[in-house]
């Protein structure tokens, strides 16, 4: 999924895959889940991610270079300025991420932050 094309012509099940493996799939998934639910709330640059969830910076950017990728994120300025935003692919999906996360036993625990 790269082109803007391929992702407006993405059915629910290919999403479904592709949150499972972003979310679900990987050692990194409980703090990816957390990064989205954060930004899901407002947008964050890089640094103040690895603030407000403690962690390191270069978990935060590698973390975000995932979800970048996998176009879940959008990123809108460039270095330390960037600001990230939930994708509008990600957006209209969050029902399906939420049951990802909720079904994953490893980032499960991680649903508990939406609230915060």
């Amino acid at each position: 999924m790269s082109s803007k094309k391929e992702i407006e012509s993405t059915s629910p099940q290919q999403i479904k895959m592709l949150l499972w493996s972003v979310f679900a799939g990987s050692k990194g998934c409980i703090n990816r889940v957390k990064i989205v639910l954060k930004i899901k709330q407002t947008p964050f640059n890089t640094n103040q991610l690895s603030h407000v969830l403690g962690l390191d910076y270069k978990v935060v950017e590698r973390h975000l270079e995932i979800l970048e990728k996998n176009n879940l994120v959008t990123k809108v300025g460039s270095k330390y300025a960037a600001t990230f935003f939930l994708s509008p692919i990600l957006e209209s999906n969050l029902n399906l991420f939420e049951q990802v996360a909720e079904k994953s036993k490893n980032c499960k625990e991680n649903l508990q932050i939406k609230s915060s």
